[in-house]
């Protein structure tokens, strides 16, 4: 299983303050033909982040629109998501259909943290907060932070795989933050069950942004991940053969690194993976958590 890279497709363009620099986490969905909308996180001045969104013609790799404004801002002050909004995933329950996000706190005198938000998604594709507290926060299971969902549906049946913070410094001065996995019946009220991705201190255990196909007989992931060695973010994979309840770590599977040179050399990070015309596709941020924009790359198998 191999990726093969077609490129950066859209970098920064500073067309408002609140999108002044990156386009983190990027989330495709289909318009049209082979138009996507490819929203993303960028940030403002203070490094607080807001959702924008381009739309992207991926099998000619052209650009569209650069949507010149914000389709959703960072919270005010106190607010679960008053430092940024970091894009998870969208998924569908019922009529209901969510775009799921990491809200950012950086209080004074303290650590930064996240719990997990939802936008509700208008058939017009415009984004709106569903409720002023978090849609799934920190608790005694998960008490310190939590990060970048990803839900998957079977039928009537969901399944979320997230983030959460174990420690902040795990003895080699990185955080220890796995991947948890929850299920539930309505895509509202979830059950947590414990950690999903095995990790490795030293060799995996910063993750972020799982991203979940199926493919064939499995269940397919990739995430971010950093070792603890000081070495920048790379992309991962894991494996399930049974519906995504259990998980075996396959990092050298991931099909994926970074380039010798240019816009992605020295990261790479927040995969979103998705189908179309027959094809599996993932965008992904380069260098500098999404600075440099995202690309584009096609699964080969």
């Amino acid at each position: 299983m191999q990726w093969r890279k077609l490129g950066q497709v859209y970098a920064p363009t500073c067309l408002h303050p609140k999108l002044y620099s990156h386009a983190a986490n990027p989330l495709a969905v289909h318009l049209n033909g082979d138009v996507f909308r490819v929203f993303y996180s960028g940030r403002d001045s203070q490094k607080r982040s807001s959702v924008g969104a381009v739309d992207i013609d991926i099998m000619k790799r052209e650009i569209i629109c650069d949507h010149p404004e914000p389709f959703f801002l960072h919270g005010p002050e106190g607010s679960f998501f008053a430092d940024g909004v970091s894009i998870g995933c969208i998924f569908q329950a019922g009529a209901v259909r969510r775009m799921l996000f990491m809200g950012w706190q950086n209080p004074a005198g303290g650590h930064w943290r996240g719990d997990i938000g939802s936008l509700l998604v208008s058939p017009h594709l415009t984004l709106g907060l569903e409720k002023l507290t978090a849609f799934f926060a920190s608790d005694p299971a998960d008490p310190i932070s939590l990060s970048y969902p990803w839900v998957h549906d079977y039928g009537d049946r969901f399944r979320m795989w997230y983030g959460t913070t174990i420690t902040w410094d795990a003895g080699n001065s990185e955080m220890l933050h796995v991947i948890a996995q929850a299920v539930s019946d309505n895509g509202t009220d979830w059950q947590r069950l414990g950690q999903a991705i095995p990790h490795t201190l030293g060799v995996a255990q910063a993750f972020s942004r799982p991203s979940v196909i199926k493919l064939a007989d499995r269940m397919q992931m990739w995430f971010s991940y950093r070792a603890g060695t000081g070495q920048t973010y790379r992309i991962g994979a894991a494996v399930s053969f049974d519906d995504g309840a259990t998980w075996q770590l396959d990092l050298g599977n991931s099909g994926i690194d970074v380039s010798t040179t240019g816009w992605d050399s020295e990261m790479i990070c927040y995969p979103f993976v998705f189908e179309h015309a027959g094809a599996k596709w993932m965008l992904y941020n380069g260098n500098a958590y999404g600075a440099t924009g995202f690309g584009l790359a096609v699964l080969e198998e």
